[in-house]
């Protein structure tokens, strides 16, 4: 398991990815394009137990609540915005976002 920020092996080199890390009880998301601040950089949270959930709801194609927390929105032409409770908001294009999905298919963000 990881503790570090990562992405997709399907991700291409140019600083435009969904990037995740693994915590003892949940799992990080950011967007790796952010070039704002880092001390206010948008980082979204899902409890690790709802981590299989999101990977799988990711799969299904569908946009969707995870929890009571976060919501998934998934754009007809491939892109994909992940909202929190507190406002914040990831937005990816449709290549993030397909990296990020092989990347699930390939088993590479599993906790």
């Amino acid at each position: 398991m990881s503790t570090e920020f990562f992405k997709s092996t399907f991700s291409g080199g140019e600083g435009t990815c969904v990037e995740i890390a693994h915590r003892t009880d949940r799992v990080v998301i950011r967007d790796s394009k952010y070039a704002g601040p880092p001390h206010i950089q948008p980082i979204l949270e899902i409890v690790a137990a709802l981590w299989p959930t999101f990977l799988d709801l990711v799969l299904s194609g569908e946009s969707c609540r995870i929890g009571d927390r976060l919501s998934l929105n998934l754009s007809a032409d491939g892109s994909a915005t992940i909202d929190d409770a507190q406002g914040f908001t990831l937005d990816f294009d449709p290549a993030e976002w397909t990296a990020f999905t092989k990347g699930v298919v390939n088993g590479e963000f599993t906790f």
